[in-house]
């Protein structure tokens, strides 16, 4: 009875943990980078076998070589080593899965009917199944691709490429993140599919991002009812598409987002102040495009995949506020002039001014480029989470494990999750004491528990460490793993973009030993410092390390952007 009700603690943990915190923090976000354009895949960071490699700064991966232990009390099983080689496996299927080239590709086709009609024809999954919407190009005689986002490059390169083979006028411009795109990709797209391409700062816009902005909208606005606008947003996109509204300037909007995120503000609701303070989100590109025709594909990495927060969803409508609830947010959460977290007179005196109806609001389902039947502007999502998630377990029964899919709404403080996923580890070890038999259990060994989301990490203010989500969730792991004793499980989390915070690990990988082999062969080291500091990088980085007792998971640029995966291997 004990155990079991372990087992359901741990379930109403992964719902608690979700809960907002109101304590002042700072979320560990990932940089996402993008592949060549000529591959589309992770080749420099594979083995001849396809396998996702630990990389070490001072040697290739070529030099990574099975770790031989001597026989002591944090040797690894042997399958803990299998089981860390198959969690790496399930990991890469994840990533290639969600691939927004090839995602691209899969979604959007050039048909061909006759001699000269031709159809572009996209993919729609829904609740109902498989839909598809169709543009007959001869309605068309300009297509412009804007892009913008961390995936940025790759979308635009399988949009540029499917829709070259129309004939049809194709211009374009593509925002990426600095050293997103290979020199190959930047005039691959330039001189071929006449896309320019753009770089900016990230996640801190810069000057360079207004200017790439306010071309992309001067293109929208010259665009008119035979152009058709592919517009390819990925997570990063709302730094990265930032062009301000008059009066307000870039730092205005700086000192904006640094009072929203010190008020503990979540990010809906940041988003509708944002969408006011700008000339291009919640549905102001749609709205500067029309009477063009919109076609958007999504990359999701937002849990939930809520259309209209991805990017600050620049085109759909927004139907969900107005000036008045961004000024109630105002009052809600002290950013006004006297408040703690006070934003700039100028952007409380034009919240103050759209309240009053002198300033026209966001678009809604209204506006003409929503409106129409059929629509305009119709989105579709080509790549999120949860295609990550379900590769990973397809991943893990192809190796013979049990999957199970814990969802792909994971949020709440990293060590939380980790908690949870070590207890629900322990219920389902219980099987090798009842020779696999054991009630109420969720899977039968081996098993695999797949999920998917985005952890936070509270920090206070004056703390130095280094690391991420993922790395502080896989120590959190680690600990909790070594303080009960348990063996034979491997608990990796991954950021699916490749990197996890500021550092260049995409995450970690951990068993029951961890602890015990980096504390004893590190001198100085300490797994419960290292977690009160925040610092999990420095503590499981180590240049020396061979290829098994290497903990961190370094990918390298992965060219995708959609949160998390998070595996727990049992056997």
């Amino acid at each position: 009875m004990k155990r079991n009700f372990l087992f359901l603690f741990a379930m109403v943990t992964i719902i608690a943990s979700s809960s907002a915190f109101t304590s002042r923090r700072l979320m560990f976000r990932i940089s996402r980078n993008n592949v060549s354009a000529a591959t589309h895949k992770l080749s420099s960071h594979l083995n001849k076998n396809g396998h996702v490699l630990f990389r070490h700064a001072s040697k290739s991966t070529s030099d990574c070589q099975p770790m031989l232990f001597s026989s002591s009390s944090f040797e690894m099983t042997a399958n803990e080593i299998q089981m860390k080689d198959d969690a790496l496996k399930m990991i890469n299927a994840s990533i290639r899965a969600v691939d927004p080239y090839a995602a691209i590709k899969r979604k959007m086709v050039m048909c061909k009917e006759g001699d000269t009609l031709e159809t572009l024809v996209v993919e729609v999954d829904d609740d109902d199944g498989a839909e598809q919407i169709k543009y007959d190009m001869s309605n068309y005689d300009r297509i412009r691709v804007i892009s913008f986002g961390k995936a940025s490059a790759p979308m635009a390169l399988a949009a540029g490429e499917i829709i070259s083979s129309s004939g049809k006028q194709l211009d374009g411009v593509a925002i990426i993140k600095d050293d997103h795109a290979t020199a190959e990709e930047i005039e691959l797209l330039k001189e071929k599919y006449n896309i320019v391409v753009r770089p900016a700062a990230h996640p801190v816009p810069d000057a360079r991002s207004v200017a790439g902005s306010n071309e992309i909208l001067q293109l929208a606005k010259t665009s008119d009812s035979r152009t058709l606008v592919i517009a390819c947003i990925s997570g990063g996109g709302s730094a990265l598409f930032c062009s301000p509204r008059e009066p307000l300037t870039l730092d205005d909007l700086m000192q904006t987002n640094s009072a929203l995120l010190a008020s503990g503000m979540p990010i809906e609701k940041m988003n509708v102040i944002r969408k006011r303070l700008e000339n291009g989100k919640g549905g102001k590109l749609a709205a500067a495009a029309f009477p063009a025709t919109v076609l958007t594909l999504v990359l999701s990495d937002i849990i939930g995949d809520p259309i209209d927060l991805i990017a600050s969803g620049p085109t759909v409508p927004d139907d969900g506020s107005g000036w008045d609830d961004a000024c109630r947010l105002v009052q809600e959460y002290g950013l006004e002039a006297d408040g703690e977290y006070a934003l700039p007179d100028t952007v409380l005196n034009l919240l103050r001014l759209g309240k009053e109806g002198q300033l026209e609001d966001t678009p809604k389902s209204s506006h003409p480029a929503f409106c129409d039947s059929p629509p305009l502007c119709q989105t579709v999502l080509v790549g999120n989470n949860r295609a990550a998630v379900m590769a990973a377990a397809n991943q893990a029964g192809q190796l013979g494990y049990n999957p199970v899919v814990l969802g792909t709404r994971i949020d709440g403080e990293a060590s939380v999750v980790a908690g949870t996923y070590v207890a629900m580890a322990e219920m389902i070890s219980q099987q090798r004491e009842h020779h696999g038999v054991c009630s109420y259990q969720i899977a039968g060994l081996p098993a695999a528990l797949i999920a998917g989301g985005e952890t936070v990490v509270t920090i206070p203010a004056e703390c130095n460490g280094k690391g991420g989500r993922n790395q502080e969730l896989a120590l959190s792991a680690a600990i909790k793993l070594k303080e009960i004793g348990l063996r034979d499980v491997v608990i990796a989390s991954c950021g699916s973009d490749g990197t996890d915070g500021p550092t260049d690990a995409a995450g970690a990988i951990v068993d029951g030993a961890s602890v015990d082999r980096i504390e004893q062969t590190n001198t100085g080291r300490c797994a419960h410092d290292a977690m009160k500091n925040h610092d999990a990088y420095h503590f499981f980085h180590d240049d020396n390390a061979d290829y098994r007792s290497h903990h961190l998971i370094q990918t390298g640029p992965t060219g995708t952007n959609v949160a998390d995966v998070m595996i727990t291997l049992i056997k």
